[in-house]
């Protein structure tokens, strides 16, 4: 029997199509990638199956267990205050035993009478029974393959940065052991060790498997059929084709598709040209006027057939504009230390940055990388150590999870509060910067919660171009990226002549943006930027 089935569905975001009659079957141990650009339906798609959504027509049906990762896990104010370890054990109720038997064991060593010793080696009897000890072992296993430190479990869910409380919560998910897993970007946030685990525990994994990633190592060896949503812009709406195989055999057969498609598109435009030119002769003559049209009707059944040719998907073209003028010098920091109540996580770091220079900030999973991005934006303060600006330094932030969007505003609103004062800029030329990443059309007036993950990061970016700045703290900015936009963002800063501050986990993008300068947290060591170095991006 299938897990999922969806039949005769349509998916549209407010007035806008995503997809028509789309149909998709998943039964159970498969393994199946969905893939498109940013912006395709990917993520709408996935709120439908995994529940959280309904289609605008048709209809799905589900059986089994399922374990739903989002692109942006969300706990309530409740779940905040207790334990990450708790969290992940209420994947399969466990912290609910464990709660139980806390209570009990208080009753019992205040009054430790037959009946209250009675009732606790009962209840800790059945939970022994039930492998609860065991789980609890299992959790903090799977938690530390994800990365998360035995100590941070232990810390409450509210206190832990947003890159941490999304591997918590995949760790719940896989320590619930469901039918089937739907996980929308699950290696976002995880070093080299934690994708290589990841991997490992989803080669072994029993159930059905639907995933969204861009991480195309994992692609390749976890799945065995590929769904591509083919919207190549926003006014289209989106078709669904299936590939058998790999995400390597399916890239090939996309471009064998996309390039018979090209062929064929050609050859009809060659032939309409030339029965117009025939209709264009002959078709005011009386004579011919039956000819002609019979040719017209020919032409017509071309266009139409041409109107079901694949297009490609539209390229991206990103331009950073110049930036003003700054300083030699624009930032020097000295003895910075932060902690969040407890250890210091980093402590007396310091380091300079020239104009048009590029610091690459290294280090592993807690050492304090996004804290010093964050403190440098000014959105929390050092509790030690000072940072001086240099002459005429114009910041702008990325933040890795997207903290200066808010989801209420649309996007265009979020343009004009970026815009400086003084700016000659009009809202057109701001809709303009947001049509470079396909943010365009309707869309521009839509609440920016409403956005996928890819389509957040590019908004993010676009505010960048508002503020005019010659500084760029970036944090994570190829996150949640299809692979074109990727390219076009590397392409875009690659050559811009501001001076940057980054954080990423993508090689690749390290590489394209040449940094000068590396600082490895949490000891702060500057080092002028080496190939040697490449080798802990990955592992940062």
């Amino acid at each position: 029997m299938a897990l999922i089935t969806l039949q005769q569905a349509d998916l549209a975001f407010g007035d806008s199509p995503l997809l028509d009659n789309a149909e998709l079957v998943i039964e159970p141990k498969e393994r199946v990638c969905l893939v498109g650009r940013n912006g395709a339906g990917k993520t709408s798609m996935f709120r439908v199956l995994g529940g959280e959504n309904d289609p605008a027509a048709g209809k799905v049906m589900r059986s089994g267990a399922f374990g739903y990762l989002s692109q942006d896990p969300r706990t309530s104010p409740e779940q905040e205050a207790r334990s990450a370890i708790a969290h992940v054990l209420s994947g399969r109720n466990i912290d609910s035993d464990l709660a139980r038997l806390e209570k009990l064991r208080v009753v019992m060593e205040k009054d430790p009478s037959d009946k209250n010793v009675a009732k606790f080696s009962k209840a800790e009897e059945e939970f022994t029974l039930k492998g609860g000890y065991s789980a609890e072992s299992e959790a903090r296993s799977i938690s530390a393959g994800l990365g998360l430190k035995e100590d941070r479990l232990d810390l409450a869910l509210g206190v832990l940065s947003g890159g941490e409380r999304r591997r918590v919560e995949l760790a719940r998910i896989l320590f619930a052991g469901s039918d089937m897993l739907l996980l929308d970007e699950p290696t976002n946030h995880l070093d080299i060790d934690a994708k290589t685990w990841l991997l490992n525990f989803l080669r072994n994994y029993k159930g059905a498997l639907l995933v969204i990633s861009h991480d195309l190592e994992l692609l390749d060896e976890a799945i065995t059929r590929v769904i591509h949503l083919d919207r190549p812009d926003e006014d289209d709406t989106g078709m669904v084709y299936e590939y058998r195989g790999t995400y390597t055999q399916y890239k090939r057969s996309r471009a064998e598709d996309e390039s018979r498609a090209e062929k064929k598109a050609s050859l009809q435009a060659k032939e309409v040209a030339r029965l117009q030119e025939v209709v264009d002769r002959f078709g005011a003559k009386a004579s011919k006027a039956t000819m002609a049209h019979s040719i017209e009707k020919r032409i017509a059944r071309i266009e139409g057939e041409s109107s079901g040719v694949r297009k490609k998907d539209r390229a991206l073209t990103v331009k950073f504009p110049p930036p003003p003028q700054s300083g030699i010098t624009v930032v020097t920091t000295k003895g910075l230390s932060k902690g969040y109540g407890g250890p210091a996580i980093f402590e007396d770091v310091s380091f300079d940055l020239g104009r048009g220079e590029r610091l690459l900030v290294l280090g592993l999973n807690g050492a304090g990388k996004t804290s010093l991005l964050r403190i440098l934006a000014g959105a929390t303060q050092a509790n030690i150590g000072d940072i001086e600006w240099g002459y005429k330094v114009e910041v702008g932030y990325f933040a890795q999870e997207h903290d200066t969007i808010d989801p209420t505003q649309s996007l265009i609103w979020h343009m004009r509060r970026e815009l400086p004062a003084g700016s000659a800029l009009t809202e057109t030329q701001m809709r303009a910067l947001l049509g470079m990443f396909g943010l365009q059309g309707s869309k521009v007036f839509q609440e920016s919660g409403s956005l996928s993950g890819g389509e957040k990061t590019k908004l993010a970016l676009a505010m960048l171009m508002v503020g005019r700045n010659n500084v760029l703290l970036l944090d994570e900015p190829t996150n949640n990226l299809d692979p074109a936009s990727r390219e076009a963002v590397a392409d875009a800063l690659e050559s811009w002549p501001g001076s940057i501050i980054m954080v990423s986990h993508d090689e690749e993008f390290v590489q394209r943006l040449k940094p000068t300068k590396v600082i490895l947290m949490p000891d702060g060591q500057v080092d002028y930027f080496s190939k040697e170095w490449l080798d802990l991006v990955s592992l940062s």
